[in-house]
């Protein structure tokens, strides 16, 4: 074992001083997360520059037994990605310095990239070779492919696409003792054994550290039709989505809910954004079909269904984009609803999926269990419809939850009312966030001893001494 600062030496020493961050106001954006919500303590912010660099400063941490944190674009909503205010302080290893674009293979339809690449960026280098990466979220501007594995991000077009997942095929990456391990194939058929990578996908940091992927590409779209339309109610909606499905097919690429409560924070704090329909109403659907055909088929299935949803009483009001401006702007109010809660008060994000069946019975089941709580609460309500994953969010004002006598401990008791019912309904209370730390009552309190028994032995036969990232994930 040796010193904190002797280990602060030895990193400088290997990694340079410019890459091994010390003081507080250098640490302040690394130890709090971005909405300001969760902050720790850090004895180091280390940022490599290759992956043999991650496994230096894993086998010094590894000797001096401090704990290391993997942070990607600090983007998560569950205080995942920011060290906890007890415990060992970590070395928090950055991979923002990590974003080379290896290797692309538009024959392959594969793509290898490093860890610290921003999504959008490994979006724009497989549009170049006419390809597209379908992993598609608000934050895809900011945050890092290394984070999206780690958490196994959904987004916008997992009803077409899949998750993060579903899309990887190869990854590297260092364990807890510092060896490397290249798992970096492009292959679609590898039936050699445990598929190693999926291990870590998903894993939050907690296994190894993720220092580049191959991620699997898709043909790229070059037609798009989008509407934006009110729908009666959320049973409405899923008949609407019926109706895609049986007129339109493989083509949906997003379908995507939301109550009028959250347009309206949308339309009140985010800059130039409006409401997409001349009237308000109580709910919000943006439906887009995609195809690399000629887009006029797919236009007029569009317009058809729309037409046969009206005509059935199921939809109130529609808008279909009539070019790639108006596209953009309606995705643009979709992809504001981060920015607008932050703002807007404390909101308790909740991550829950259901089936598809059961969305408007769980949105129903939530309303009324977080009013039993506090009756006048307000609603956010936002999802991934066609995938069953719905963000309910229960909505404070500063001054209310300030207000609050504890707190933590009514923030706990409306999340679990609202995962309560999604287990009910045969779903899940996380989705696509990850579990960080605000999620480790719920796995203790929803996972079965035996799930919660083969990861410890899985967490134990990787990292034996809990140095990566302890105190996520696994209770």
């Amino acid at each position: 074992m040796i010193d904190d600062s002797a280990l602060i030496a030895s990193l400088r020493s290997a990694l340079g001083n410019h890459a091994v961050l010390v003081d507080d106001p250098d640490m302040a954006g690394f130890v709090e997360d971005f909405r300001g919500r969760y902050k720790g303590r850090a004895l180091c912010v280390v940022q490599p520059a290759n992956v043999e660099q991650v496994a230096l400063v894993v086998r010094h941490c590894a000797q001096a037994g401090v704990p290391l944190l993997p942070q990607g674009g600090n983007t998560s909503l569950c205080a995942g990605a920011v060290p906890d205010a007890n415990g060992p302080a970590p070395v928090i290893v950055s991979l923002a310095r990590m974003r080379r674009i290896r290797h692309v293979d538009a024959v392959n339809r594969s793509i290898e990239v490093e860890a610290g690449c921003v999504l959008k960026a490994v979006q724009d280098a497989a549009a170049e070779v006419q390809c597209l990466y379908p992993v598609s979220l608000g934050a895809e501007g900011s945050c890092q492919i290394g984070g999206t594995l780690s958490t196994n991000a959904g987004g916008t077009s997992v009803l077409r696409y899949g998750n993060t997942r579903e899309n990887v095929l190869g990854l590297e990456v260092v364990l807890a003792d510092g060896r490397i391990w290249n798992g970096l194939r492009g292959l679609r058929k590898d039936n050699t054994g445990i598929d190693l990578k999926q291990l870590f996908v998903g894993a939050e940091g907690t296994l190894g550290i993720i220092t580049a992927a191959t991620l699997k590409l898709h043909a790229l779209p070059t037609h798009h039709s989008l509407a934006w339309f009110a729908p009666v109610d959320p049973q409405a909606a899923l008949r609407v989505l019926g109706l895609f499905q049986e007129n339109c097919g493989a083509q949906i690429s997003a379908y995507e809910l939301m109550n009028e409560r959250q347009l309206q924070l949308v339309v009140e704090r985010v800059p130039l954004r409006r409401n997409p329909l001349a009237q308000r109403h109580d709910w919000h659907v943006l439906v887009e079909l995609s195809d690399t055909r000629d887009g006029a088929e797919m236009d007029e299935c569009l317009q058809q269904t729309l037409e046969e949803a009206v005509g059935a009483g199921l939809v109130l009001d529609v808008i279909v984009a009539a070019n790639d401006t108006q596209r953009a702007a309606l995705w643009e109010v979709r992809h504001s609803v981060t920015e607008a809660n932050k703002g807007a008060g404390v909101g308790l994000t909740t991550d829950c999926a259901v089936p598809v069946s059961a969305v408007p019975a769980f949105i129903e089941g939530a309303t009324q269990a977080v009013r039993e709580i506090v009756p006048d609460i307000d609603i956010v309500i936002v999802g991934h419809m066609g995938d069953g994953n719905v963000h309910f969010i229960p909505m404070f004002t500063f001054d209310a939850w300030h207000g609050l006598s504890d707190a933590a401990s009514t923030a706990s008791a409306l999340r679990r009312s609202v995962n309560d019912v999604a287990y009910r309904l045969g779903g899940t209370f996380s989705a696509e966030h990850g579990i960080g730390q605000t999620g480790l009552p719920e796995m203790s309190h929803y996972k079965s001893p035996v799930e919660l028994a083969m990861m410890r032995a899985i967490k134990q036969a990787l990292d034996p001494r809990n140095l990566m990232n302890p105190g996520r994930l696994v209770p």
